[in-house]
């Protein structure tokens, strides 16, 4: 059984424009929690590292004509976070997506993903892809294990070893609007201290590094799934991404399904756009899932 850490409720209190309802699933004696809003068509959100579902709150007004369902990986905002960062590893997130989706009776799922949750949400829909209706893929990528570019290597050293990762920092260095101090609170909600900071500290280094990494199979097996993919795809990647930005040439390349949508680029936006220019992305959601994006 991992040892882990349950965030106080009171870390969470009146966060901006963050009044939603909690909801928890059980996932190897641990709560998993996650934002299920509205009634219709399913849309399934993943966030990326090192934020939370907090990430996704510009969404769920907009989209409020489908069930919006949002979900904190272990480690990660309301969720439980194990302490030991070794604990963690692309099996227990792959597992614990799986077990999710299980325990809903997730089915015809449009999937967004950003960041890690393209590394594991898009490893779920190769795993199970008869579970979802369509894609829509954020600033991410699908890393196979080729050696890392030392910028990447000092992320991964730098988020090991620093003795707080400064969470909110983060998230504002990826970022190219400044965020109000209040937002920047709510990404530092989750972490009361170190302790609470392993899952953080561990995704950057998950990301393989070399071919033997357990992680390559899935991740190749979610490229061949996504090269055949015939259902609707949509990839919104910002302009203003210091860290992965370009890499929607790889998913057009990747995916002949792309080429059937319009190619959208959001601007002066960084990393985390869903921050930054949420009401426009899901505005392009609603429209993509409505057939109105198509060629």
């Amino acid at each position: 059984m991992l040892e882990y850490v349950r965030t106080p409720p009171e870390r969470f209190e009146n966060l901006p424009d963050f009044n939603f309802k909690e909801n928890y699933v059980d996932f190897q004696n641990m709560q998993m929690h996650y934002l299920d809003e509205g009634q219709g068509e399913v849309i399934l959100a993943l966030h990326g590292e090192p934020s939370w579902c907090f990430l996704y709150r510009k969404f769920i007004p907009v989209l409020k004509g489908y069930r919006f369902i949002a979900p904190d990986f272990l480690g990660f905002g309301k969720s439980d976070k194990p302490i030991n960062w070794k604990e963690y590893n692309y099996q227990l997130h792959l597992d614990s997506l799986i077990s999710f989706c299980d325990k809903l009776e997730l089915n015809n799922i449009t999937l967004v993903v950003q960041d890690w949750g393209g590394l594991l949400g898009l490893g779920l829909l190769g795993q199970h892809p008869e579970r979802f209706k369509r894609v829509v893929i954020m600033n991410t990528f699908l890393p196979i294990g080729k050696k890392l570019k030392l910028p990447f290597k000092i992320w991964v050293w730098f988020a090991r070893y620093h003795p707080s990762l400064p969470v909110g920092r983060l998230i504002q260095y990826a970022s190219y609007a400044t965020l109000s101090k209040k937002v920047l609170k709510a990404y530092d909600a989750p972490y009361p201290n170190r302790k609470f900071k392993a899952g953080a500290r561990a995704f950057p280094s998950l990301v393989p590094s070399n071919k033997k990494d357990p992680a390559v199979v899935y991740l190749k097996h979610a490229r061949e799934v996504l090269s055949n993919w015939d259902k609707p795809a949509l990839v919104l990647f910002s302009d203003k991404d210091k860290i992965l930005g370009g890499l929607e040439k790889f998913f057009y390349k990747l995916m002949p399904a792309t080429n059937k949508q319009q190619k959208i680029i959001i601007e002066n936006a960084g990393h985390f756009l869903q921050e930054e220019k949420g009401k426009e992305i899901a505005q392009y959601v609603d429209a993509f899932i409505k057939g109105e994006l198509e060629l």
